[in-house]
């Protein structure tokens, strides 16, 4: 059992403030029977996707979770349904683009409240040029369109969550492939620009879509490693992380602690097996029980009746390290 908690930690909110008075029995006790293993950090060239992404995908056997590949999540859902791939994949994502003067910000796609009906009717206007240039769309809900077409093969593009909150511009893939998709931003917006949908939207004063944003894109790799043990990716910090709302993060940890890693520490104490992955923005750390000899695990439980160590700590280190 492997479970993977983005946003454990935030630099939307690094102060000791955050982490005061958390209370996280579970996780104080899970952290009393793993060890921390594995330090993923990226680089000074910011990778396209999260180290929870990054960590995912390894988790998952892919042997091309590195800072520049493809991380083909679209291809991935698919053959989850055992749906028959012949094509590249993506997910295409409506958003708000927030011009400035020196930047072009994409805000939280979620902070649209883009309802169905708005979104199909956004789509069924793209549709005529999404299709002239080779792409197949299909609406699959409100925020995630489905794309297949050759013209995303060798794209790799950044993730959404790597994105929101940032200047779009460094983020543009940067790929003679995505000069037809530069030039279909630009229809796009200028399509939108008056569409019947953002009218009414602009009129109950809600944000427009704008532009679009494309993730996910890619093959699986032809030579996948067997995965190894079930892995669990909890979502349940990332909106309240992404719109700096430390309560609402708060209340979401005690939560989580009293759901997915109450049943995590259950099963480590059941099989001695389980790993534990906590992520910032930039950091992952991952927990694991390692293997000892008895009179060193005896060693070790006297230790941590003594020296149990802090939820705090472990949290306040993925934004220090």
């Amino acid at each position: 059992m492997h479970l993977i908690i983005p946003y454990a930690a935030s630099h939307a909110f690094s102060g000791q403030e955050a982490l005061a008075g958390l209370q996280l029995p579970n996780l104080q006790q899970v952290l009393a029977l793993l060890q921390r293993q594995q330090v993923l950090q990226d680089a000074d060239d910011t990778p396209l996707h999260m180290p929870h992404e990054r960590l995912h995908a390894r988790a998952l056997g892919w042997d091309t979770a590195e800072s520049g590949a493809a991380l083909p999540w679209a291809t991935w859902h698919l053959a989850g349904q055992c749906q028959t791939i012949t094509s590249p994949q993506a997910w295409m994502t409506p958003c708000h683009w927030q011009i400035g003067m020196d930047q072009v910000v994409m805000l939280d796609p979620a902070s649209l409240y883009l309802t169905d009906d708005e979104s199909q009717q956004l789509l069924q206007a793209m549709q005529p040029f999404l299709q002239e240039d080779g792409l197949h769309v299909t609406w699959h809900s409100a925020l995630l369109w489905h794309v297949q077409g050759d013209l995303l093969a060798g794209l790799a593009c950044a993730s959404l969550d790597r994105v929101i909150g940032q200047n779009v511009k460094p983020w543009m893939p940067d790929h003679p492939a995505a000069r037809p998709l530069q030039r279909l931003q630009s229809e796009m917006q200028m399509l939108l620009y008056n569409h019947p949908v953002n009218d009414a939207r602009e009129a109950k004063r809600q944000y427009t879509v704008n532009a679009f944003w494309l993730h996910g894109a890619g093959m699986l790799p032809e030579h996948t490693a067997a995965a190894g043990q079930a892995v669990t990716l909890s979502h349940a910090l990332r909106s309240s992380a992404l719109h700096g709302d430390v309560q609402a993060w708060q209340q979401a940890w005690q939560q989580l602690d009293a759901t997915a890693v109450a049943d995590l520490l259950q099963h480590v104490k059941a099989t001695g097996q389980g790993t534990l992955s906590l992520c910032s923005e930039h950091t992952a750390h991952t927990y694991t029980a390692a293997p000892a000899a008895w009179y060193q695990r005896t060693t070790r439980t006297l230790t941590r009746l003594f020296n149990k160590p802090s939820p705090a700590a472990a949290l306040q280190a993925l934004i220090t390290s």
